[in-house]
């Protein structure tokens, strides 16, 4: 077990890169600009100022642990497999759903211990919504569980659905696939919902949906905060269809398929 960290500066980090990445998404400047894959489009500053913030911060606050970020992703194996603890950082998560300024876009910050997230923030700039959670004896100033904090008001639990016979899935707003179709038949759903980004793994611990299937290709910095939120909030993340735990620090940084539910005994 390590040290217990205070989780309240980790939220006002996320807070401040969202508020950095508004800054720029609501730039009068950048609101003719179509090239959002060039060095000086708005996603690619957001992303780097965003980025910025969260590394100083973390970097200030919590000095002796590592941090690998998507803006940080060429850190060889080598250098980081003996990580332990580390930072897992998307300084910007929902890139389609940012040019598409629909506001389904996070920031997400996550601390790995063991392989597994223990830790987890995922902020929401346009709406200020905070989700945070913190498994046992991790954190110094908050106990285990799941939060929301909306509009930056009081944080208040939150807890996963419970069991019933109607099963909502929430499904990406950009990556639909046959695969999905196919697993979800499986499991009976009757209901979705869309949401982009880590949205998605927070409906999941906020009771609105019961499971979450991705199959496409996402890299381990997309899933780490909203992991530690769906099992803060009584939720599973499991490889593949539901084999086996969902883990962090492979020598490769993709990530293969993975599915979330709200409770897994009652599938």
């Amino acid at each position: 077990m390590i040290s217990p960290i205070q989780v309240a500066p980790l939220l006002d980090i996320a807070i401040a890169a969202g508020k950095k990445i508004l800054e720029i998404y609501h730039d009068s400047d950048f609101s003719q600009v179509v090239d959002f894959k060039a060095d000086q489009s708005p996603l690619t500053l957001a992303d780097k100022a965003s980025h910025e913030v969260i590394v100083a911060g973390l970097q200030t606050h919590f000095p002796d642990i590592p941090i690998i970020s998507e803006e940080g992703k060429d850190i060889t194996y080598d250098e980081r497999k003996a990580w332990d603890p580390f930072w897992l950082v998307d300084p910007l998560d929902g890139t389609k759903e940012f040019i598409k300024r629909n506001g389904q876009f996070t920031v997400n910050i996550a601390l790995i211990h063991q392989r597994r997230p223990v830790i987890g923030a995922i902020y929401t700039p346009v709406t200020e919504e905070l989700y945070y959670a913190s498994q046992e004896n991790y954190a110094s100033d908050v106990e285990s569980g799941a939060y929301k904090q909306e509009s930056l008001g009081d944080p208040y639990p939150i807890t996963v659905r419970k069991p019933s016979e109607s099963k909502v899935a929430v499904r990406s707003s950009s990556h639909a696939s046959e695969e999905e179709e196919t697993v979800l038949s499986k499991y009976g759903v009757t209901e979705s919902i869309s949401r982009g980004s880590s949205l998605k793994f927070c409906m999941v611990a906020e009771g609105k949906a019961d499971i979450y299937y991705r199959h496409g290709p996402t890299m381990e910095w997309d899933t780490a905060a909203g992991q530690a939120v769906v099992e803060g909030a009584g939720g599973k993340v499991l490889k593949g269809t539901g084999a086996n735990p969902f883990t962090y620090n492979k020598e490769s940084l993709l990530n293969g398929s993975f599915l979330v539910l709200a409770d897994a005994s009652s599938f």
